[in-house]
């Protein structure tokens, strides 16, 4: 890549004044570029306080009618997929996308799990966008253009393919730079697939931290909020008394008084504690799971009653209302030494005197979406990441709900799409986090390239049952398949007490360990998902179409 032929843009504010530029040097800040192989490093040297409304350095790029352009969603649960050279994003309809920013909806919190209120979604064939990281494959070939460090701010990379153009922009709102500081690090790396993604988190420093495939059990799927210990401790006998090897159960939200209040067990639902349920799971030879949204708190907890002052802030000065779960929650302000105290000692009594060994942290992008204290989002999120490793020390981490980079070699497993339904269809008129079957297999397979080099891959859960659900049983096999083949955390979430043969079959050659080498995975046309893939050497295809879920 020839950095010399790239051009920078900014729209900026200074001395009360807003001003634009093409020029890396002016009256107001110096830009410096520093060109190191094949990556670029800008650091800006501000002459006077100086904010950007925005930042952006454009490289020139031909594309090609080949050419499939890979876009990274926002955080775990948006959609990610490639796209083909005249197609356009359509993820987010003309309705939602007013609703959600020009009408009361906004203030509920239901955009806030996305990026919809700090960029403009495309609206035109062939341009494409995604976050710090993203690409363009010809065959088995690919181009990787991404962001190094996202602790300056998040990056969008926007792939322009009318201009024959990548842009590089730069996330800054709430940031005041007046002294000097590195804004970017990015590269732009060519070769085979899997060459030109190792050599990425090489570059970034960023290594997984685990190695080992798991396999397990969560309440969420079957029970959502409705859990008990009597139904806790049913499941958890079925599965023993199973010749199938579960590596964890973990009990996901429903067990606590309210969000937030996760030191303060629902007594009638689960009245021994769950110390008591964290042991019985131990005795059945199974690593323990606990469910946390660490910065989530709704209205009705005594966290929110008696420390309001512990949680983010809008410009009025009351609470900013940072989701719509629960009939809207808030997030904790992770700059607050006294919300920091408590982060720390809900995992310290969760980890160390409950004994749960894994933690899955959820809605974690609530801590970012709003700039604070002259920190960008992206610099938030980094910043939790960090608070979030420091208290769980060694122990196991699920990130889910998360601005992608951050989480980098933080955590141990990730989800990396969204929810899955209990149906396999695409609803109209939601948010690109909303919950979808075929979101969560195109995510599966399109963030394949993180798993084993970020973290493992989550793909979800994958279910089986006949009851409480509304997939054909084929349905529900296609998705334990490509959950086989795409990640590395599988779980379930039924009785398997109710498993007939069939699915005791399904569920055996689902988590039976094997070696897997996916060698493409593509449109073959619309709709028409197409993986080629080796099994323990045996050299196979998959073809589905992922709007309807049959196997072609």
């Amino acid at each position: 890549m020839d950095f010399n032929s790239l051009t920078f843009n900014a729209v900026y504010s200074a001395n009360g004044k807003e001003f634009e530029t093409h020029d890396l040097k002016n009256g107001h800040f110096e830009i410096t570029l520093e060109v190191c192989g094949n990556c670029i490093y800008a650091d800006i040297a501000p002459k006077t306080a100086v904010s950007f409304k925005k930042l952006c350095f454009e490289l020139p790029y031909r594309y090609t009618r080949e050419s499939r352009i890979f876009v990274n969603g926002y955080q775990s649960w948006t959609d990610s997929l490639e796209y083909s050279v005249g197609e356009s994003m359509n993820e987010l309809t003309k309705l939602t996308e007013f609703c959600i920013t020009k009408t009361p909806i906004k203030a509920v919190g239901l955009p806030k799990s996305g990026d919809s209120l700090f960029h403009k979604f495309p609206r035109k064939s062939n341009l494409f966008y995604g976050w710090s990281y993203g690409y363009v494959r010809i065959g088995k070939d690919v181009t990787i253009f991404g962001s190094l460090d996202e602790r300056s701010g998040f990056t969008c990379v926007t792939f322009d393919v009318d201009k024959n153009a990548v842009i590089i922009e730069k996330e800054l709102e709430g940031v005041v730079f007046d002294s000097k500081k590195r804004i970017l690090s990015f590269a732009v790396i060519s070769g085979s697939y899997d060459e030109a993604f190792d050599e990425y988190f090489d570059k970034m420093g960023v290594s997984c931290r685990q190695s080992k495939h798991r396999t397990g059990y969560t309440t969420w799927y079957n029970y959502y909020g409705g859990i008990t210990q009597e139904v806790v401790c049913r499941d958890l006998e079925s599965i023993r008394n199973l010749d199938t090897k579960f590596d964890c159960f973990q009990i996901d939200d429903g067990y606590q008084a309210a969000i937030g209040d996760w030191l303060i067990t629902d007594k009638k639902k689960f009245p021994s504690g769950m110390k008591h349920i964290a042991d019985e799971i131990h005795k059945s030879g199974m690593e323990a799971g606990l469910w946390l949204a660490p910065f989530a708190g709704v209205p009705r907890s005594r966290l929110f009653k008696e420390h309001r002052d512990w949680f983010i802030k809008g410009k009025n000065g009351k609470p900013y209302k940072t989701g719509h779960n629960w009939g809207g929650f808030y997030s904790l302000d992770i700059y607050n030494e006294s919300a920091r105290n408590y982060i720390k000692k809900v995992f310290d009594t969760v980890l160390n005197d409950w004994g749960f060994d894994l933690v899955k942290l959820d809605f974690l992008y609530g801590a970012c979406v709003l700039p604070l204290h002259n920190k960008s989002r992206g610099e938030i999120m980094c910043d939790a990441m960090d608070l979030l490793r420091e208290c769980c020390g060694d122990k196991l981490i699920l990130g889910c709900g998360v601005p992608l980079m951050p989480a980098f070699g933080k955590v141990d497993y990730c989800r990396i799409g969204s929810d899955i339904s209990l149906k396999w269809e695409r609803s109209k008129n939601i948010i690109r986090e909303d919950v979808s079957t075929p979101h969560a297999v195109s995510n599966s397979i399109f963030r394949r390239h993180l798993n084993g080099r970020a973290w493992l891959n989550d793909p979800d859960v994958f279910l089986l049952r006949d009851n409480n659900i509304k997939m054909s049983f084929e349905q529900r096999k296609l998705l334990a398949r490509v959950n086989d083949l795409c990640g590395n955390l599988l779980f379930i979430s039924d009785n398997v007490s109710d498993y007939s043969p069939d699915k005791l079959k399904v569920l055996n050659e689902t988590f039976a360990e094997k070696s897997i080498e996916i060698h493409s995975a593509q449109f073959v046309e619309a709709d028409i998902m197409e993986l080629d893939y080796s099994e323990n050497g045996q050299r196979n295809k998959l073809r589905f179409n992922i709007r309807t879920g049959i196997i072609i």
